[in-house]
């Protein structure tokens, strides 16, 4: 199947309200390029529809989920403007299909920043702040059953996102010491740090400008960029209010409605 019947395939998640067949088991040749190729092909369906390139999100940047899926690397997705909720805002559940809520720092971008050699000083020079965020990850893909390929092909498994108001300079916060607790309905179900995203948030915006160079994308200046959660996605319910504090960067929150 041709890139775009399977970006559509995947789209078709929305119709029927509920998770499709991977691609890798209509395709089970599918390689890691293929699966980027059926990731563009859905964002330009959605851009076609009038939306627009907000950022990126990176994905797989701890070490147990690398392992879970047998990768040595990171993956990443695209942000887009229909992805966006306020802070302390809701979600109607009829927007999500099997939601999970991670804890994570952004980037905001205040130059460009193109591959294939971007170190981690120029992520400092072209960062202009970073804030809190939540991600809510999603999966197009019945019951999360995904591989590498299946999650890369389906925007790597991105939702929904949540940015907090309160940023800070690079140069004001160590972002590998920077702690953040998840909690939902006021209880806490984990905590993390910077360091758990690749050992510095910082170099997950680098691999990224780098892998994106592949494909000759470039990271574009007021781009948000989600650079890897900071400790285990927690399952969300129709009901359920999930809030993070992170150090320094305040508090950020939202509640998924019926």
């Amino acid at each position: 199947m041709e890139a775009e019947q399977l970006a559509s395939h995947l789209a078709s998640a929305w119709s029927i309200r509920e998770g499709v067949q991977p691609v890798t088991e209509l395709n089970p040749n599918l390689t890691i390029h293929e699966a980027y190729q059926i990731q563009l092909a859905t964002i330009k369906q959605e851009v076609n529809r009038g939306h627009r390139i907000t950022g990126k999100k990176i994905g797989l940047t701890s070490k147990a989920m690398q392992d879970m899926l047998g990768v040595g690397e990171p993956d990443y997705g695209h942000l887009l403007s229909n992805m966006v909720i306020e802070n302390r805002g809701s979600i109607p559940f009829h927007k999500v299909l099997q939601p999970k809520v991670e804890g994570e720092i952004a980037f905001i971008l205040k130059e460009d920043l193109k591959g294939p050699n971007v170190t981690s000083m120029n992520v400092i020079q072209a960062t202009d702040v970073v804030v809190a965020a939540l991600e809510i990850v999603d999966s197009r893909i019945k019951d999360w059953k995904i591989t590498l390929e299946d999650t890369v092909a389906d925007n790597a498994s991105s939702g929904l996102y949540v940015l907090g108001e309160k940023p800070k300079k690079l140069t004001e916060i160590d972002v590998k010491q920077l702690g953040m607790a998840l909690y939902k309905n006021d209880s806490l179900q984990n905590t993390g740090v910077g360091a758990a995203a690749l050992g510095d948030p910082v170099k997950c915006v680098a691999w990224l400008a780098n892998k994106l160079s592949e494909f000759d994308i470039t990271l574009k200046a007021g781009e948000v960029i989600l650079s890897g959660a900071l400790s285990a996605a927690v399952e969300a319910k129709p009901g359920d209010h999930f809030y993070a504090k992170f150090a320094e960067l305040g508090e950020v929150s939202i509640t998924f409605t019926e």
